[in-house]
């Protein structure tokens, strides 16, 4: 399924613009609207189904139903609705992997750790996951074995559609780990929930930990073995490391650790094939579904200048990386946003005038130090994502305005990083091969080697941010190693101050919005909002 090729075709009454905020909020059913369309005219025919689920991987790259400007969710500006746009928001501009100098709302919230349950940027990212899961769960609605046998199909369609079943809910738990992760609890809606107006009743973290693990290892067998599906579709080695995610923040989810159940896991994903790029840099480049960033790709969200236009997703984080004396041609874009740049802690992270390609900051007319975050040359610059090919050429928009790179979810360079921390810890795996998966990294990235006794709990942290920096990891290995709240690590503008201050630890995870509580009581908001 080439990204080119991705039929943004509707669901149901799911797919219709919707009122911000709304019913959605709660997980609990679609929107009204008089222009709803029975879902069964969107599954009349065999080709209809692949097209449906096509939507619900263009879910987390698009924002509406076409290009930029008919959006799925309105009364928010539609790029900050878009699914990847608002994930990296939350996972990196809490950190000390991002600051922002826009004065947007409630955005420098974000880096002050101060934001609240109406924060808007929180709810529209609490909608979003809301709206994808909704949408998950209409199509496993429509392709029960009795809805399928009524239709008429061939059996070898049906056999095929039982993969784009487990595909679908392979999605649906990819969101609701997110839900998991930022949120804590919420409301836990299936295809078997009534489809008709209720209040979902409350599900805690742990219940809903306990729905994702299970829905992982039901389906890992009907996923298509690793490297045999179609481009941007997942496969088993995607659950495998999903599912390991879950196991490695087990302590943070449920209480009890369970590092030694991601092992297998992520022994299993190391060996299905998936290989290393040769360049760190290409990752991030425009042809990077053909450039053999491709091969490490674990599970990428697929982004396309012309056929998945939206201002969120990696054209939000190439346009707004881009500012001061910044050359915007060489990033194959028609001007910068002048908008995201790195704290001090982040680049320190680094040795001065380091070989290591992972630290390519821009700093001609940047400081280092941030004064005023408002102010784009306060800051250095990160230039990662880049919507040129390996030969310095522009994307397929020649307008410069939206971006082919895809944003990658999971890659198998984070694998050898879960794998060395695992060690590390004592759950599993060997020191040695940890070793040398760490340095394999870093010497594709051409950094120094480490040696076994440099292999502490800190450098793994440490190297999970040079290697995975803007991939939306930092908020969740910080909550996860202890450092996000509190006092054990600052970074700048942490707790409001320049030079970092202490935050409460409730704010390990974000409130439930109170436009989510207001539309379902049933709900229950986190402990210090």
């Amino acid at each position: 399924m080439k990204k080119t090729k991705i039929k943004l075709l509707g669901i149901s009454l799911l797919l219709l613009v919707m009122a911000f905020p709304s019913c959605t909020n709660d997980l609990s059913q679609a929107p009204e609207s008089v222009n709803a369309i029975p879902g069964e005219q969107f599954f009349s025919t065999p080709e209809s189904y692949k097209q449906n689920l096509a939507k619900l991987y263009a879910g987390f790259a698009t924002s509406g139903q076409t290009a930029a400007g008919s959006p799925d969710i309105s009364g928010i500006d539609e790029g900050e609705s878009q699914y990847i746009r608002g994930f990296w928001l939350m996972q990196e501009l809490t950190t000390d992997e991002a600051v922002i100098g826009w004065n947007d709302g409630t955005i420098k919230d974000l880096h002050s750790q101060t934001w609240t349950s109406l924060d808007r940027f929180i709810t529209a990212t609490f909608a979003r996951f809301s709206f994808q899961i909704v949408n998950c769960n209409e199509f496993l609605r429509q392709t029960t074995d009795e809805k399928l046998a009524s239709r008429g199909l061939d059996a070898g369609l049906i056999a095929e559609i039982k993969t784009y079943r487990a595909e679908a809910r392979f999605l649906r738990a990819l969101t609701y780990w997110h839900l998991i992760d930022m949120f804590g609890g919420g409301s836990l809606v299936t295809e078997n929930s009534p489809s008709t107006f209720f209040y979902p009743e409350y599900a805690t973290r742990a219940e809903l930990y306990k729905f994702v693990d299970e829905e992982l290892t039901a389906i890992s067998s009907e996923l298509k073995v690793p490297k045999t599906n179609e481009a941007y579709r997942v496969d088993q080695a995607a659950a495998w490391m999903l599912q390991a995610k879950l196991y490695m923040n087990a302590k943070v989810y449920i209480g009890t650790d369970n590092y030694a159940g991601a092992v297998p896991l992520i022994t299993k994903v190391i060996g299905s094939g998936y290989a290393l790029h040769t360049n760190y840099n290409q990752l991030f480049f425009a042809d990077n579904d053909k450039n053999g960033a491709q091969n490490e790709f674990i599970f990428a969200i697929g982004f396309d200048g012309i056929h998945t236009q939206t201002y969120g997703g990696t054209t939000f984080l190439t346009h707004a990386a881009v500012g001061g004396s910044m050359n915007a041609s060489e990033f194959g874009i028609n001007g910068g946003w002048a908008g995201i740049r790195t704290t001090a802690a982040f680049v320190d992270k680094f040795t001065p005038n380091t070989t290591d390609t992972r630290g390519k900051f821009y700093t001609n007319g940047q400081t280092k130090e941030i004064k005023n975050i408002g102010s784009f040359t306060d800051g250095y610059a990160i230039q990662k994502f880049k919507n040129v090919d390996v030969n310095g050429k522009q994307g397929s928009d020649k307008a410069g305005n939206f971006s082919d790179s895809d944003f990658p979810i999971f890659r198998l360079a984070d694998a050898y990083l879960m794998y060395a921390e695992c060690a590390v810890r004592g759950a599993g795996g060997t020191l040695p091969t940890a070793v040398t998966y760490v340095n394999a990294l870093r010497t594709r990235a051409k950094g120094a080697t480490v040696t076994q006794g440099e292999l502490t709990l800190n450098f793994i942290l440490d190297e999970r941010a040079r290697e995975l920096h803007w991939e939306g990891q930092r908020r969740t290995d910080l909550v996860r190693f202890g450092k996000f709240s509190g006092g054990s690590y600052l970074w700048p503008f942490k707790g409001g101050s320049a030079g970092g201050s202490p935050t409460q630890a409730f704010r390990d995870l974000f409130p439930i919005p109170a436009t989510a509580l207001a539309s379902n009581n049933k709900l229950r908001q986190n402990p210090g909002y």
